[in-house]
Formats: structure tokens, C-alpha cells, sequence
């Protein structure tokens, strides 16, 4: 994940368009995002304004800030009980990670997590105890939430947004994919000159961007 060691807070001097670099809802309409899977997801901040870090010698140099969104991602899976998470980095930018939705089973055992409850036994004499099965934005806004909550603090401006409103997600599908997924994050921070999410790339096209990474399903 690279070397993370002193703050630094860069802003490009390249204007944010919101008509070439806006991120459109790309939501399957009608997929269940409760139901156990893999999902890669990327979050941009506030008009991809640099406040994570910045790359030196190919690897992220973090700030006081992008130390705050990679110390808290682990917290996720505390929070929600049938969510593990695979690899992730934080950039300048943006954050790309793997969250995996799990099977949750009920006290007889049965899968609930496509129902979008469960019961849980508790004690000899349980009071079933409904629960709901997150979904994938729900995860998400958590996240997001929780972050832009102790950087505001740390920033001292209450008011200030951190994260773009929408974000980018993929439902993964094989092992091939998972495997081109797990080895873009990992080498992200290699090909930030090249990268989508970097305002001074000329690649612009975010759907085509990542189905190339993707494009084994």
C-alpha cells in the first residue's frame, strides 16, 4: 500500500468540469445489493480535490486526512456483521475497495441475507431479534459518513463535503475478474499519471476505463 508518513494536502491546478468528470448513478436496477458477493467500489472526493495524499516515486504518500479514511475502512466489517473486506487504497482522490457481502444464517440455519432480514436466537429463552442484511450503498454512506465526521473535526469546518455524492461500483463475477480487480488496487498507485480519476489524465471515460480492467467476464 505504499510508504505513509507526513501530511500533505495537493490541489491540481486543473479545474473540476462536472459535465466531463460528473459520476453518473450506474445501479443495476434491478439487482438485489443485499445478496452475498463480491463488489469492487471506488469513492471520489468533492470535485477530485487531492486531500488523501499524493504520489511520490510511485507510491502514496498519505495525508493527515487519507490517514483517517485508511485507518477507518478495517472499522467497516465492526460495524456490519456479514461484511468481510478484501483489498483496498486510498489515492490522492479517490478510494478503491473490495467489499464482500456474506451468507448470514438464522437460528434454524436458513440464508437470509437474499430476504433482506434475519432472526438471531439469543439465550435459552431468546426475543428474536430482527436485523437487516446491508446493502451495498448502505455500507457506503457509513463509511462515508464516519469519515467525513473526523476529518471535519481534525479540519475544524463542519460544513466541509469530502466525498462526491454518487459512487462507482461492479458486481464481480469470477475469479479472473476478482483477480484483475485485486491486482489494479494493489498497483494503483503505479499508474496514477494514467489513472481516470487523476483530473490531469486524458482518459475521461469512467465506464471504459474500468471495463478494461474488468473485461474478462
Amino acid at each position: 500500500m505504499g510508504v505513509f508518513n507526513r501530511r500533505f494536502l495537493c490541489l491540481w491546478n486543473m479545474v473540476y468540469n462536472p459535465q466531463i468528470h460528473h459520476r453518473h448513478s450506474i445501479r443495476l436496477p434491478e439487482y438485489n445489493y443485499r445478496q452475498p458477493g463480491y463488489y469492487f467500489v471506488t469513492m471520489s472526493t468533492q470535485n477530485r480535490e487531492c486531500l488523501f495524499g499524493e504520489i511520490k516515486e510511485e507510491k502514496i504518500i498519505l495525508s493527515e486526512i487519507g490517514k483517517i479514511v485508511y485507518d477507518f475502512w478495517p472499522k467497516v466489517r465492526e460495524h456490519f456483521n456479514n461484511v468481510e473486506l478484501d483489498e483496498f487504497i486510498v489515492m490522492p482522490n479517490h478510494f478503491h475497495g473490495i467489499v464482500v457481502i456474506k451468507e448470514i444464517l438464522n437460528y434454524r440455519g436458513e440464508d437470509n441475507s437474499r430476504r433482506g432480514n434475519l432472526y438471531c436466537g439469543g439465550g435459552v429463552t431468546p426475543p428474536r431479534r430482527l436485523l437487516s442484511s446491508p446493502r451495498l450503498g448502505q455500507i457506503i454512506a457509513y463509511f462515508k459518513y464516519q469519515t467525513t465526521k473526523h476529518i471535519n473535526k481534525l479540519l475544524r469546518m463542519p460544513a466541509k463535503k469530502i466525498w462526491q455524492r454518487n459512487y462507482y461500483e461492479h458486481v464481480i463475477r469470477n475469479d479472473q475478474s476478482l483477480y484483475n480487480i485485486r491486482n489494479y488496487i494493489v498497483n494503483n498507485q503505479l499508474k496514477w499519471n494514467k489513472d481516470v480519476e487523476n483530473l490531469k489524465s486524458e482518459d475521461k471515460n469512467i465506464k471504459d476505463y474500468y471495463g478494461k480492467i474488468i473485461d474478462y467476464e
